[in-house]
């Protein structure tokens, strides 16, 4: 017989080679994936740390799946949370634009024992000169390392900010969405639906800026019916050339925003709503997971009259906006006191 001979006329049937090749393919297959899915649980293991590890001593099973990761046991460097290190926080942004109430709306918010919200940190340029410093300061944030008068500190259950579209937010929309799903952070949007009254607001606020009609100071928001009536005194004058082109730049920019971050958890609230709708504060409450209260701002309320008494050139808007689809701007029905 030949030595090289794949026949035999005793014992079993040699494997033909492709079939024998195959084999060992499938064997080296089958051992490399499993050495894979072993190291990764490794990995994974290995890699809890920090919050998840807190998060999952803490984690009540009470807190729905889908619920988890919005749920946070943060543990801030600059002092220790003590005995509500069990506490469990939820982290939120309000975006908005000026002039819309969102600084009323955060008073209101920070009424509340549980809710800390603490302000517009990216007013400074600074902290958004690109997206490295965003991120960093965010980190920092909601890490609890955050120190305002807003701040609850130990027992916080909310934790968030007040964030301009003009902050750099649509500038860096990508990343910070990206930032805002992974770190599980819950959007409420604020806007006012009538476009017209929050033109009339940011050019009276503008003013103020410079006359400081109240004892040499300029305020953009007041605590006093008197101070409120002072500063309503001023009617601006509107550009009705560029009104319309301003008003539909608004709106675009808001639609924009929406479209940009839509991937969020988040909800859309209105100025007037808040106004009109007794139940959107406990609606927001609900958002965010806290213990519903009546929440309470001693801040006043400056343009509350009818829109002919707040414009100088009321007749030229008018005419300007009738028969346009901003028409029903003009009537101001949607605003209550």
């Amino acid at each position: 017989m030949h030595p090289y001979s794949l026949k035999s006329s005793k014992g079993a049937p040699i494997l033909p080679r492709p079939v024998f090749v195959s084999f060992v393919a499938l064997c080296g297959f089958c051992v490399c994936y499993l050495s894979f899915k072993q190291i990764t649980l490794e990995n994974r293991r290995e890699g809890y740390s920090g919050e998840e590890q807190r998060a999952n001593i803490c984690r009540k099973p009470s807190v729905p799946y889908e619920e988890l990761r919005y749920v946070h046991f943060p543990k801030p460097t600059s002092y220790s949370r003590g005995e509500c290190s069990c506490t469990p926080v939820r982290f939120f942004v309000i975006v908005s634009m000026q002039r819309s109430g969102s600084g009323w709306f955060e008073t209101l918010l920070n009424s509340h024992p549980n809710i800390s919200s603490n302000g517009e940190i990216f007013n400074r340029v600074d902290r958004r000169e690109n997206i490295s410093s965003i991120l960093q300061t965010l980190d920092k944030l909601y890490n609890l390392d955050w120190l305002t008068s807003a701040a609850k500190n130990e027992c916080t259950a909310a934790f968030g900010l007040k964030w301009m579209l003009n902050q750099g937010i649509l500038e860096n929309h990508d990343d910070i969405v990206s930032y805002l799903n992974k770190k599980g952070v819950s959007v409420i949007f604020l806007f006012r639906r009538n476009t017209l009254r929050r033109v009339i607001s940011v050019l009276a606020n503008d003013y103020d800026k410079d006359a400081k009609q109240l004892n040499g100071t300029h305020k953009s928001h007041v605590h006093s019916k008197e101070e409120a009536e002072i500063l309503a005194k001023f009617k601006p004058k509107l550009d009705t050339s560029t009104l319309i082109a301003n008003i539909r730049n608004i709106e675009k920019t808001i639609k924009d925003c929406l479209g940009h971050f839509k991937s969020t958890r988040h909800m859309i609230l209105y100025y007037e709503d808040i106004i009109g709708n007794g139940n959107a504060l406990s609606q927001v409450q609900e958002f965010l997971r806290v213990p519903v209260r009546l929440l309470m701002s001693r801040q006043v309320k400056i343009h509350t009259r009818p829109l002919p008494d707040l414009v100088m050139n009321w007749e030229d808007v008018s005419s300007k906006l009738n028969g346009t689809e901003f028409a029903h701007f003009l009537d101001g029905s949607d605003y209550g006191k």
